[in-house]
């Protein structure tokens, strides 16, 4: 049976823990060739640690696929742009982005300050328009060049960013940023062949700690795993999904849905 994913060139972004994780080994799974990025910092964005990359490349090579760590920083233009031409050099090509690192400065709006908010948005939503960006221009070059190409991006937004939570302005911002940058992209990029979706993931992992609402039960516990995130992410990221643009999904457990984004109410005259 043929791999959703087989001989594609995959780069994923915060790859080294949690969902990131589980979106690399899903689609080394299906045959892509994936390029683990992560600076393994803490969930604040401070720190950093290149063996958690390297651990999922080391899951990956012995489940006999092909990968490589990288520990760029994807909220530095110069950073993203080193992370696309790492998958091109290493690999001869790139098909598919999942930009999904992030960090949380949580505070209260009253208590924010200026650097909790600069924080969170450079690496949501710049780290999100950076990799994409430096894809899109490949892809162009590439249909300029008269070469088929099949990108796809799929971004990682929040509901938090399509409902609001509580302490979560800058995230929530950064969050719906990526929403409405997922929809425009996908007008923008359709010509070259490239689709543009994100998910909105519910799951536990270490940013999701102390957030409260935690699962008391095993079965709770397994239906929150964030490996249930992942088939999505697979499948956008294969030519099954060549017709998928431009739709936000929310991902939890065994639960899938579209999210439909606001709509014009009543106009009065």
């Amino acid at each position: 049976m043929a791999k959703l994913c087989e001989g594609r060139v995959a780069v994923v972004t915060g790859a080294g823990r949690g969902i990131g994780r589980e979106h690399a080994l899903s689609l080394a799974s299906q045959g892509a060739k994936v390029v683990v990025n992560d600076l393994g910092g803490n969930i604040d964005g401070s720190g950093g640690d290149v063996s958690p990359a390297q651990s999922v490349v080391d899951e990956i090579k012995g489940m006999g696929g092909e990968a490589v760590a990288n520990g760029d920083d994807i909220s530095s233009w110069e950073g993203s742009q080193r992370l696309i031409n790492t998958a091109v050099e290493t690999f001869g090509d790139l098909n598919i982005v999942v930009n999904n690192a992030g960090i949380l400065r949580d505070r209260m709006l009253t208590n924010m300050t200026e650097e909790e908010w600069d924080a969170v948005i450079k690496v949501h939503l710049k780290g999100t328009f950076g990799p994409s960006r430096w894809a899109a221009a490949y892809w162009r070059e590439q249909a300029k060049a008269g070469k088929p190409t099949s990108g796809r991006i799929i971004n990682t937004t929040s509901v938090s960013g399509i409902y609001g939570n509580l302490g979560q302005t800058n995230y929530g911002a950064a969050k719906a940023g990526i929403a409405s940058f997922t929809i425009i992209a996908a007008l923008e990029l359709a010509r070259f062949n490239v689709t543009v979706n994100a998910v909105a993931p519910v799951a536990l992992t270490r940013m999701t700690e102390g957030l409260g609402n935690a699962p008391e039960t095993d079965e709770e516990r397994e239906m929150r795993s964030p490996r249930w995130i992942a088939p999505i992410v697979t499948w956008l990221a294969s030519d099954e999904a060549a017709g998928v643009t431009g739709r936000i999904f929310e991902a939890s457990g065994q639960t899938l849905a579209v999210a439909e984004g606001w709509h014009r109410g009543p106009s009065h005259a």
